[in-house]
């Protein structure tokens, strides 16, 4: 994923921001320990969002307790007692990003190629203990960078058809959110949703750099200039709100134990926020 699903901080009252942010840093400190220390770098906020996901649909919870921060122990940060609910979005964060920096070795050129050729061995181990313990989103995974790398090879022009392997792999691994089949059918909606919505916005905030690299934006071929124009953030925001909209329907129908505001936040100001704000419109 690529952080942009996130909250609305401002609008958080400050129990929710605080309950969000010890979220994210327990997910930290769950990579840290299942995947080794540069595992942290994969965090996001959209696996913070799948996380807090888990655990409102979840009966019982555990609570919050104070640490230390890793990275500044003068720091005490909240951490969330219940340590299972964080070991498949770590998971599928590092399945995402091994497969991300394949996807980059086999793009890239010079330095960069370099760095990823790097770093690909160092996340191989931490992948395969990932996939070991959740092979249903490494073939999930897998499946999805493929149907996406023969998209780019036909040149795709159309949205829907660019869209839909990010959009398949996001409903695939928010099922595994819930054990209830009704709410898995929900949480594969709401994922559709937010996968084409990330798809859109990625490539809209690509765009200038996909064409002076060359590279494959599903956007070229309705964009006329090197960069977004008005017009173009227009059309693309008419999209973005469209998978906003179906994604809100959807989550109402959730059977949410407890965090709906701060989910809600997210899927009603969030997201819409963040794509202004990376439009700049």
């Amino acid at each position: 994923m690529f952080g942009y699903v996130r909250a609305a901080k401002p609008e958080l009252r400050i129990k929710e921001y605080e309950l969000y942010k010890a979220v994210y840093c327990s997910l930290c400190r769950e990579l840290g320990k299942s995947y080794g220390i540069l595992s942290r770098f994969t965090l996001s906020y959209d696996f913070t969002f799948l996380a807090l996901l888990e655990m409102a649909l979840k009966e019982n919870c555990s609570g919050v307790k104070k640490g230390r921060c890793v990275f500044n122990p003068l720091k005490r940060c909240n951490y969330c007692r219940d340590k299972d609910s964080f070991d498949m979005p770590s998971a599928a964060a590092i399945i995402m990003l091994y497969y991300k920096l394949k996807d980059n070795l086999k793009d890239e050129k010079g330095i960069k190629k370099l760095g990823f050729a790097l770093l690909l061995p160092v996340f191989s181990r931490a992948h395969k203990k990932a996939a070991a313990k959740y092979p249903g989103i490494e073939k999930t995974v897998f499946g999805y960078i493929e149907a996406q790398n023969a998209v780019e090879a036909e040149n795709c022009a159309q949205i829907d058809h660019a869209a839909d392997p990010t959009a398949r792999a996001l409903a695939d691994i928010l099922t595994y959110c819930s054990d209830d089949p009704s709410q898995k059918r929900i949480l594969e909606r709401i994922g559709y949703c937010l996968g084409r919505y990330i798809y859109i916005l990625d490539a809209a905030c690509d765009y200038s750099d996909d064409i002076k690299k060359n590279s494959y934006n599903v956007l070229r071929n309705t964009v006329s200039g090197q960069q977004l124009g008005n017009e173009d953030k227009s059309e693309i925001s008419k999209q973005l709100f469209m998978c906003l909209n179906e994604a809100g329907k959807a989550f109402e129908l959730l059977d949410i134990k407890r965090y709906k505001s701060i989910l809600g936040n997210i899927i009603y100001l969030g997201l819409e926020e963040t794509f202004k704000k990376e439009l700049q419109i």
